[in-house]
């Protein structure tokens, strides 16, 4: 019973460099031969790095591993080298199922290439409230039909091309002020919503073949109102729905047992058993392997799960590897990764998707930075100190001609900081406010600083300015009076950074088409078309 409960197992793994003879290596050597766990979720590391571990650890599986990632903008957002594309929502800006069919075939093949099999994503949540702390620009969108095309776009590009999908987070995590990663959010809906909203992008992902379906720790009014159960946990929803009126045959997988919203109630164990007789196949991230292990066990032996439920779900692992080809082959060729993954072709790719998704909110003085190349200040600022944003854009700007002074502002910026921004800006005769705010795990929120959110408004009145929002499109709301001009470009990648410098020079058009609700201003399908000069 043992190996069959290591089967539905899948813990957490560093892509980084680690040598053979390490405390951190023999760990996730334990899991593979002493708790014979089914997968690995890979993250945060470089491909060669990433993929000469995995070759290692796929070596001394007994049975070959299903190695998953979180790519849902690419490859690069868990490997570094690999193609960085635009966020979901910039896809939502184009409109174009092709190019989220090409976000799906070019993430699969770097992430078959590097031996990744199964990406979790695309997030098929519809980011209709503009508080929530966690999804954002992860969605396509705020129209549910929208986000339907986009998503099956998406499973069909990455399934013609071997790598298998997840459509997340199951019934929908996009109506949430809350980050389920601190505690549970609760979503007041009842069926007749959730059909005609949250439930569409998920039956499109369905019809389109998402191999796996991952769970949303979020509480439902409508569903289990008296213990005010996550979805994870709950048998109406994940059987009940799921299964059973979506017709969802495939894998089911938990989101990370590790989150605050699931864990502070039931603990490691008991949240793991909960969730699979719910209807979960997948036991993913685990806090304590051992202890889940062990509830697991226990719960077989005791009768509460039953030897075919863990049957049925064993059986769609390994039927899953099978598909994959990991019984013939289970390790890739290092030799062949630069060759794929980053390559040429696929950053065209991703540049042209940049370039077309960039939407301007509001002109203002854009004019004024596309007729003529002078001084600008660029002052950037991002939640994560290490954070290099900006430093594609002022490359380019200086390439265009101008001459760029440069101030960066951190969370921890005080008031000398801002004095100090302050005197760039009055040096110069025009700013650029490039800034990233994006959703991070565990903060709860997704926010600009209230003096800096001041420092732009007063900005905006004296001098030609532009903010640019290489993060969340939502800032206008801490801004309202702002007079200048307002950009979105989605996440802080090198694709929309030079998409952003070529708009400002005026050498590119600006062509893209908000798929949210910014403001009554600013309703969804707003974007002012702008040619190049």
């Amino acid at each position: 019973m043992r190996a069959k409960v290591g089967q539905l197992i899948m813990p957490w793994l560093s892509g980084s460099y680690i040598a053979t003879e390490t405390d951190a290596f023999d760990t996730a050597a334990a899991w593979v031969e002493e708790f014979g766990v089914g997968g690995i979720i890979i993250s945060a590391g470089s491909p060669l790095d990433a993929a000469a571990k995995l070759n290692r650890l796929q070596r001394r599986s007994r049975l070959p591993l299903m190695v998953a990632a979180d790519l849902e903008f690419g490859a690069a957002m868990r490997m570094i080298g690999a193609t960085a594309f635009p966020m979901p929502m910039a896809f939502g800006a184009t409109g174009r199922e092709l190019d989220a069919y090409q976000l799906g075939r070019i993430t699969a093949l770097e992430a078959r290439a590097i031996g990744i099999h199964w990406t979790f994503s695309p997030v098929s949540d519809v980011n209709n409230n503009p508080a929530n702390p966690i999804i954002n620009t992860r969605s396509f969108g705020e129209s549910p039909d929208a986000v339907a095309k986009l998503v099956a776009a998406y499973v069909r590009g990455a399934s013609d091309h071997g790598l298998f999908t997840t459509a997340k987070h199951f019934p929908g995590h996009g109506d949430t002020g809350t980050d389920s990663h601190i505690q549970l959010p609760v979503l007041d809906a009842c069926w007749d919503r959730l059909d005609s909203l949250e439930l569409v992008p998920f039956r499109a992902a369905i019809e389109a073949g998402v191999t796996s379906v991952m769970t949303a720790h979020i509480a439902l009014t409508c569903f289990d109102p008296d213990d005010q159960l996550p979805a994870t946990l709950s048998p109406g929803m994940m059987t009940g729905v799921l299964r059973d009126s979506l017709g969802f045959e495939g894998m089911v997988v938990t989101d990370a047992l590790t989150m605050g919203a699931i864990i502070n109630r039931f603990g490691a164990g008991e949240s793991a058993v909960r969730a699979f007789l719910a209807g979960s196949d997948l036991l993913l991230m685990p806090n304590h392997l051992g202890d889940v292990v062990q509830a697991m066990v226990a719960a077989i032996d005791s009768g509460r799960i039953t030897p075919e439920r863990l049957d049925r779900s064993v059986r769609r692992m390994l039927v899953l590897k099978q598909k994959a080809g990991l019984f013939a082959t289970r390790t890739v060729s290092l030799d062949s990764i630069p060759a794929t993954v980053g390559r040429r072709a696929h950053q065209d790719v991703a540049d042209d998707i940049a370039a077309r998704a960039l939407t301007l909110v509001q002109q203002g003085p854009l004019s004024q930075f596309r007729d003529e190349r002078t001084r600008t200040a660029v002052i950037t600022y991002a939640e994560e100190t290490n954070h290099s944003i900006g430093s594609v854009l002022i490359r380019e700007l200086v390439r265009h001609g101008d001459t760029i002074t440069m101030f960066r502002i951190y969370p921890t910026s005080g008031p000398m900081s801002y004095d100090s921004a302050r005197s760039v800006i009055r040096a110069n005769p025009r700013v650029v406010f490039a800034s990233s705010v994006r959703p991070i795990s565990a903060r709860g929120h997704v926010a600009l600083p209230e003096a800096l959110a001041d420092l732009i408004v007063r900005t905006g009145a004296e001098r030609p300015t532009a903010l640019v929002s290489f993060g969340s499109p939502y800032l206008m709301s801490q801004v309202p009076s702002y007079s200048g001009t307002f950009i979105l470009a989605w996440n802080a990648v090198s694709a929309n950074e030079r998409a952003v410098a070529n708009a400002l020079a005026g050498t590119a058009a600006i062509t893209g088409k908000s798929p949210i609700t910014l403001s009554d201003r600013f309703p969804i399908g707003h974007g002012i078309l702008v040619p190049a000069r």
